[in-house]
């Protein structure tokens, strides 16, 4: 989840200004670049438990990062992240150290960073003990085991996700993804980059099924990430209906998104709750409470968004948000999928030809279904290996035309296609086999 943003305090005077918010994050082709963001479980070597915020945990390692030249983001006095030039670090709420890669040309760049990234992790962790572990869903670690980093948005959460789903706050404390951030030319571009990304997320998430384990044992899913999101909160996740409609398009969004129920508002540097309130109330001054009288700004919009939790997420660019987190060469296959299906005019389209006829139930379906069978579920009369399969030739065909020898990287999204085995699968051979029943394996094997 993002680190808290700069307030833009432009008053809000109607929907449309919304929408021409959302406009305004449309490029031209040639500037269109790729983000990555990523995930990964801190555990301390001595006893691979979740490392907490201090002592010798998370805050000293943001310590040793600001060491090397990133700036702190205080929340209330105390560091809860970091930026550097077009890049940020934030915490998840479990102390999942996340990496919001900044915005680049290519995917070997994307490498660069990442390559980087872990150098310094490891250079920071090292001395602390620390590991850190790419997965889905962490493989040992009860709820109640897990630490609270001090994010003021946290706590607000923390209070309200019990009450509008089962699993929001697994969703929160041992959850990781890896997301692909992409950019959009206009309106039209965006609607079907939207549907075709919404559309093969649960494909996606089959692909990177990495998290077959819950507090030391097989938990019957190959994807538990992926099965907690299907149990959080359902006015703000998962495969929207609006999307699929005929007139839908940034106003229309911006009507979806003003009934998602708000969590937070930010004043004076305080989180100020405002959980399951209306943000068009917001708009009119009507919040009550100690927010009573206050209007809502672009800057409270802007963090309104963020609290949106679709599989893919609307900004003023597109989140890919349906992949369990890995490791590297994972990580570099999530944004590689996302750039050669929507950055090449015709693999775009071909991507659009591949899900026509698709209903959203029966996508909603297929993200019901894939968390347990993975690359054995199926949609529209075809098995998701085959649907990834297809898909994967046409990334490949889109990253070919970019010229740019970018296709390298879906390797093992391919390899996992051609055997029919996921990360999950691999993992629990290894469970059931060599490692004799000892899911501790799985966090080491899993190291980054």
């Amino acid at each position: 989840m993002s680190n808290p943003g700069e307030a833009d305090l432009t008053p809000i005077t109607s929907p449309r200004q919304l929408a021409e918010w959302f406009a305004a994050g449309a490029k031209p082709r040639e500037r269109w670049g790729v983000g990555t963001e990523h995930e990964k479980f801190g555990f301390r070597r001595s006893d691979l438990a979740p490392p907490p915020y201090e002592p010798d945990g998370i805050r000293a390692l943001l310590e040793g990062l600001a060491a090397r030249g990133w700036t702190p983001i205080l929340d209330e006095g105390k560091p809860i992240g970091l930026k550097r030039g077009g890049a940020s670090i934030s915490l998840e709420p479990g102390g999942q150290f996340e990496l919001s890669g900044a915005v680049l040309p290519d995917l070997h760049a994307t490498r660069l960073e990442l390559r980087e990234h872990i150098r310094e992790v490891h250079e920071a962790a090292g001395p602390l003990g620390l590991g850190f572990a790419g997965l889905g869903f962490h493989p040992l670690a009860a709820r109640a085991d897990m630490p609270w980093m001090p994010k003021g948005r946290y706590a607000i959460m923390r209070r309200h996700m019990p009450t509008v789903g089962g699993l929001g706050l697994d969703m929160m404390l041992r959850t990781c993804t890896v997301q692909a951030n992409l950019d959009f030319g206009g309106e039209a571009d965006m609607v079907e980059k939207l549907r075709v990304s919404l559309a093969l997320q649960p494909v996606t998430t089959a692909l990177f099924a990495n998290s077959p384990f819950t507090e030391g044992r097989p938990n019957g899913f190959r994807s538990m990430r992926a099965q907690v999101w299907t149990d959080v909160d359902a006015s703000r996740t998962g495969i929207p209906d609006v999307v699929f409609e005929g007139s839908f398009g940034f106003e229309r969004f911006v009507e979806w998104v003003l009934d998602v129920p708000m969590y937070f508002v930010t004043r004076n540097g305080k989180w100020l709750d405002a959980a399951g309130l209306s943000f068009r109330a917001f708009m009119d001054g009507r919040l009550g409470n100690a927010l009573e009288g206050e209007r809502a700004t672009m800057g409270d919009f802007a963090d309104h968004v963020t609290t949106a939790f679709t599989d893919v997420r609307l900004k003023r660019f597109l989140e890919m948000r349906g992949a369990d987190a890995g490791g590297p060469n994972m990580l570099m296959a999530a944004p590689a999928l996302w750039v050669g299906l929507l950055y090449d005019d015709a693999a775009q389209k071909a991507a659009a030809a591949l899900i026509r006829g698709w209903t959203a139930k029966e996508m909603q379906a297929l993200r019901a279904a894939v968390p347990r069978e993975a690359l054995g579920a199926t949609i529209h009369g075809r098995g998701v290996r085959d649907v990834a399969r297809d898909a994967l030739a046409i990334a490949r065909d889109g990253l070919k035309a970019r010229g740019l020898g970018e296709e390298v990287y879906l390797a093992p999204l391919e390899e996992i296609v051609e055997s029919g085995k996921t990360r999950a699968d691999r993992l629990l051979a290894l469970y059931e086999g060599p490692w004799r029943g000892d899911a501790r394996q799985a966090l080491l094997a899993a190291e980054v």
